[in-house]
C-alpha cells in the first residue's frame, strides 16, 4: 500500500465506535419514547393541583389589593364576578403553558409547535375552518332541548353588565379556544392515541373537555350535553387532519360566533338582564 493512502479497512475499534456515535449524539425521542403514561400522570397531577390553587391565589392577591385600588365586592361574590373568573382562570392557564413548554422542548427536545402537531394552514383552508365553527354554533342552536335545562347557569351569571360580557367574550374568544386545545387536542390527544389508539383518544378528550364546563352549565343538562357534541367535532377534526391547526381555528369560531349572536341579541350588551333573567 503507497505511504500515505488510508487502508481500506478501518480497523474493528474504529468502525465500532463509528456506528454507534449517531446513537449517541441522537436529541429527539423515537415515537416509542414520546408521550407516555408517565407524562399523562405527571401533567395531570400538575393541572389538578393548580386548578385547585390558582383560585386561591386570585383570591389572595384580590384581598392584598383590595385596600389599595378599593375594590368593595364581597369574598362570597367573587365567584359570580366576571373579571375575578377571568382572572383565576388566566393564572390557572399560563403556568399549565409553561409546563407544556417545557415538557416539548426542553424535556423531548422537539419544537414547541411542530411537537403538539401545529400545522400552517392556506388562508382558503383557515376561512373553512372558521366558516365551519360558526356552522357549529349556529346547528347547537337549532337543536331542541333533550335533557332537563335549569332557567339559569354560572356562566350565565357572569353576564352582569356590559363590561363584564366584553371581558367574557375577549377571553372566550383570545384565550380560552387556543389553550384548551392544547390541553386537551395536543398533549391529551396525543398521549391517548399513541398508546391507546385513535378512537379512544377522540371519544376521551371529548368526554374530558365536556367535564371541564359542566360546573358552568351545572344543572343545565342540555348545554352541557351540547358541548360533548362539540367536543367530539373538535377532536374529530385533531384525528382527521393530523394537526391541532383546525380544532383551534373551528372553536375560534364557535365562541366568536356565539358571543357575537349575544351581542346583537341583547344590544350590544345593553340589555343583558332581560335576556339572562330567570
Amino acid at each position: 500500500m503507497p505511504q500515505g493512502t488510508p487502508p481500506d479497512n478501518p480497523p474493528q475499534e474504529a468502525r465500532s465506535t463509528a456506528e454507534t456515535l449517531p446513537q449517541i449524539t441522537s436529541l429527539s425521542p423515537s415515537p416509542a419514547e414520546a408521550w407516555t403514561l408517565r407524562d399523562l400522570l405527571f401533567f395531570a397531577a400538575f393541572t389538578s393541583v393548580w386548578l385547585l390553587l390558582s383560585p386561591l391565589l386570585t383570591y389572595t392577591g384580590y384581598v392584598a389589593l383590595q385596600p389599595l385600588v378599593g375594590w368593595r365586592i364581597p369574598l362570597p361574590e367573587l365567584r359570580n364576578n366576571a373579571f375575578f373568573a377571568v382572572a383565576s382562570q388566566t393564572i390557572f392557564y399560563l403556568p399549565v403553558l409553561g409546563y407544556i413548554y417545557l415538557l416539548v422542548v426542553v424535556h423531548y427536545r422537539q419544537p414547541f409547535w411542530r411537537g403538539l402537531a401545529w400545522r400552517k394552514l392556506r388562508p382558503d383552508q383557515a376561512l373553512r375552518y372558521l366558516l365551519g365553527g360558526i356552522l357549529l354554533s349556529m346547528a347547537v342552536l337549532l337543536v331542541p332541548p333533550l335533557l332537563p335545562e335549569a332557567k339559569t347557569f354560572p356562566l350565565q351569571r357572569l353576564f352582569t353588565s356590559a363590561p363584564a360580557a366584553y371581558a367574557v367574550g375577549a377571553f372566550a374568544i383570545l384565550i380560552a379556544p387556543f389553550m384548551e386545545e392544547v390541553i386537551f387536542r395536543g398533549v391529551l390527544f396525543a398521549i391517548f392515541e399513541r398508546r391507546v389508539g385513535l378512537g379512544f383518544a377522540v371519544v376521551a378528550t371529548a368526554m374530558l373537555f365536556a367535564g371541564l364546563h359542566v360546573p358552568e352549565y351545572w344543572r343545565a343538562w342540555n348545554h352541557a350535553l351540547l358541548i360533548l357534541v362539540v367536543g367530539v367535532v373538535f377532536s374529530l377534526a385533531r384525528g382527521v387532519t393530523g394537526s391541532l391547526t383546525p380544532s383551534v381555528i373551528l372553536h375560534i369560531g364557535y365562541n366568536a360566533s356565539m358571543m357575537a349572536g349575544l351581542f346583537l341579541q341583547t344590544q350590544h350588551f345593553r340589555t343583558l338582564q332581560g335576556v339572562l333573567a330567570p
